[in-house]
């Protein structure tokens, strides 16, 4: 991208977005499926998921990461949702209207698949391109401040539950499966998971054998997902001998449903009932180091001075 001029500059934050109540859930799977019917049972179940945990947090989260960039860049950070409101191409148009003239987008999910951050980049474009010069980051995995970001994180978690366990805590480093079909296709996910992952796992100093990586929150739709599960990595680690394990999810930026829910509940109930014990790293949410991340994209990419 060219040289900016600052007021005519903006940053695009791309994120899943997530449904504001229980009431409007049926509608927020609407929008993740494409239109597509939603069988009753699936809602039901998100809809009790997400009674679990009260709220998921993810739209108030991502709003105050926007926030964040914008005070540490001086820039105007405009918040676009792929799934709930306020909704991408309302969002590009919005962007237009204030004049808008260069932008750089960068999806609040830092590992490149077709299946999110493809589906953001058609909603930015729309049927004839964005209405504005568009610089967009396809993946930021191997960032060096987002690495530092999940390491001080896991380093934070984790020596307290070593403490507490009174052992070496084997950890599990997750993130979101996608459909098999799509990694068949060449799609660079999978490598850019594990490569996160190891990345952290380099930056603590962790020996191979402290560590492991599984995939979460399989979809509830036919064909095969990609793995190994977390509960399957599980019962390895307890097979091995351990009685705890540590999770972090690299794959995410912020507390939702995925966190709150599949980890905290649902992970949580499945160590129990193998007799062990799980913890989890907190969330990277209003870190520093992740808003310094972001920063540094934009301004690597735009040529802007701090």
């Amino acid at each position: 991208m060219s040289s900016t001029t600052p007021d005519r500059f903006a940053v695009l934050l791309l994120a899943h977005g997530t449904a504001d109540s229980l009431d409007d859930i049926p509608e927020f799977l609407r929008n993740v499926t494409g239109g597509r019917p939603v069988p009753p049972q699936v809602i039901d179940e998100v809809r009790h998921r997400y009674s679990l945990i009260g709220h998921s947090p993810m739209n108030e989260i991502t709003a105050q990461q926007g926030r964040l960039l914008a005070e540490e860049l001086g820039l105007p950070v405009y918040i676009g949702m792929r799934n709930w409101k306020p909704f991408i191409p309302d969002v590009v148009k919005t962007m237009a209207t204030d004049g808008v003239r260069e932008a750089i987008a960068i999806c609040l999910a830092p590992q490149n698949s077709r299946t999110s951050v493809g589906l953001y980049r058609k909603a930015v474009e729309g049927e004839s391109g964005a209405p504005f010069a568009l610089d967009f980051i396809d993946s930021w995995h191997d960032h060096r401040l987002l690495i530092k970001a999940f390491a001080e994180k896991l380093r934070a978690g984790w020596t307290a539950a070593c403490r507490e366990a009174n052992a070496i805590v084997p950890i599990i480093f997750t993130a979101h499966s996608v459909p098999q079909r799509t990694i068949a296709d060449g799609d660079p996910y999978e490598v850019q998971t594990r490569e996160t992952a190891a990345l952290v796992a380099k930056v603590c100093d962790l020996p191979s054998t402290a560590w492991s990586f599984a995939f979460q929150s399989q979809g509830m739709s036919g064909g095969a997902w990609l793995g190994p599960t977390v509960e399957d990595t599980i019962k390895t680690r307890k097979a091995e001998g351990n009685s705890s394990v540590f999770v972090q999810p690299i794959g995410f930026v912020c507390d939702h449903v995925e966190v709150l829910y599949d980890i905290d509940i649902g992970f949580q109930e499945f160590a129990r009932n193998q007799g062990m014990r799980l913890w989890r790293a907190e969330s990277l949410n209003d870190s520093p180091l992740l808003i310094q991340a972001l920063s540094d994209i934009v301004r690597t990419r735009s040529r802007i001075s701090s």
